[in-house]
């Protein structure tokens, strides 16, 4: 109730000064439009149209302003043409009318004065059936016994007097005040619906191609430091234990022949070198692709991770249930990036990672007790995360002040 209660009351405002505003909106951008179309001829109607779109526009910011409360978000707003620098008159003057969006203020003008009509007249009915049927008992002794007054119920056939007046009207008020709250969440959704449509549309719909050019743009970053890292990890790891490998298996072919037991003793080392290329080759497969998290899913990935880790961590799994390869493989990587970061950097004693799902997200936390001092910047280890997670639509968040603690939350889509 306390949350109904200054929704409907904040509902109820915005649909009774809904009116006034689509009637002053309608008047002048009406007015404006057929003088500005009527004068266009003689090159008057040029500013006056391009007046009227900057009337429209302003009218425009006051809707999506007062959409933020029906809504319950901000909204974004439209870019509007501008005049390059160093423009002509005419070409300033002409501004306003270029693209899409000035048209589309004028239209939510224009047609958003019959619905705030249908509205505005839904909400005053059913607020006035709702107190005057249950403030009728107050007064309604007056009303009944006026000589010649046919009440409702009367006309009804359910019979007169004060009694049976007030019954009929308490049970009318109730009705309408049991559906109060809907009705009038229903014509503000609707009348909020058309100015989210008209005049937030187009900016949500770039917003949003922003978003995904700066997603793929983080995947092609991601992807080319893993690219550059595996390459300098097998440059300095097993391309050099290989070339390695071959001298020595050259010198044992030489020994071979002159020394047996000599060439026997390099072959050792050989061995044990090959061994160690084997071990190195496989935990590069495992920064690649981690059979583990592809065979039985990210539970025993993270634990396999936490127990190769050098500070000791404490990890919470509280998801069972399979994802999507994507989600899986940045869950795990981000967990991998993070605690070679709390194992490099932090000289931390404990570490925990924590995994639940929150509605169509999954929420990784990992925290340490380190030194702190960890954030996103371009040049940190953390950039990277941040990228992969912009990839797929993520967020992550760092907090890490000088001297510790550090936190880190991952917000991963999985819906």
């Amino acid at each position: 109730m306390r949350r109904l209660l200054p929704r409907l009351a904040g509902d109820t405002a915005y649909l009774l000064l809904g009116l006034p505003l689509a009637t002053l909106a309608f008047c002048l951008v009406i007015a404006g439009m057929s003088a500005g179309a009527g004068l266009v001829v003689v090159w008057v109607g040029v500013p006056v149209l391009a007046l009227t779109m900057l009337v429209a526009r302003g009218l425009g910011d006051v809707e999506r302003l007062r959409l933020r409360a029906v809504l319950g978000r901000d909204v974004a707003r439209p870019r509007y043409p501008v005049a390059p620098p160093g423009a002509g008159l005419v070409r300033r003057m002409v501004a306003p009318l270029t693209g899409g969006q000035p048209w589309l203020d004028v239209l939510h003008a224009v047609v958003a004065f019959p619905v705030a009509i249908a509205t505005f007249c839904v909400t005053v009915m059913w607020w006035a059936v709702t107190v005057f049927g249950l403030t009728y008992p107050l007064f309604g002794w007056i009303t009944s016994n006026i000589p010649g007054n046919h009440q409702l119920p009367e006309l009804l056939g359910l019979g007169r007097g004060y009694v049976v007046d007030s019954v009929f009207y308490v049970v009318l008020g109730l009705l309408s005040g049991l559906t109060l709250y809907p009705v009038v969440r229903g014509c503000a959704v609707l009348q909020a619906s058309l100015g989210k449509a008209l005049l937030t549309g187009v900016a949500e719909l770039r917003e949003r191609i922003d978003d995904l050019t700066e997603g793929r743009n983080a995947a092609a970053h991601a992807e080319a430091d893993a690219l550059r890292r595996l390459e300098r990890d097998i440059h300095d790891g097993p391309q050099q234990r290989l070339v390695h490998l071959a001298m020595e298996l050259s010198r044992a072919q030489r020994e071979l022949e002159r020394d047996a037991s000599a060439a026997h003793a390099t072959i050792g080392q050989a061995i044990t070198a090959t061994r160690e290329t084997l071990d190195e080759l496989r935990a590069l497969s495992r920064g690649i692709a981690p059979p583990i998290l592809a065979d039985r899913g990210l539970a025993p990935a993270l634990a396999a991770l936490a127990s190769r880790c050098t500070v000791p961590v404490e990890l919470d799994v509280q998801v069972a249930e399979r994802f999507p390869a994507l989600v899986e493989n940045t869950v795990y990587f981000v967990t991998a990036e993070a605690l070679a970061n709390v194992a490099k950097h932090s000289r931390a004693t404990s570490c925990s990672v924590t995994l639940a799902r929150i509605g169509d997200s999954l929420l990784l936390t990992i925290g340490d007790d380190g030194v702190g001092g960890a954030h996103v910047a371009k040049g940190h280890g953390l950039s990277g995360l941040a990228d992969r997670l912009r990839a797929v639509e993520g967020e992550l968040a760092v907090r890490s002040p000088a001297g510790g603690p550090t936190m880190i939350v991952a917000e991963v889509p999985c819906g």
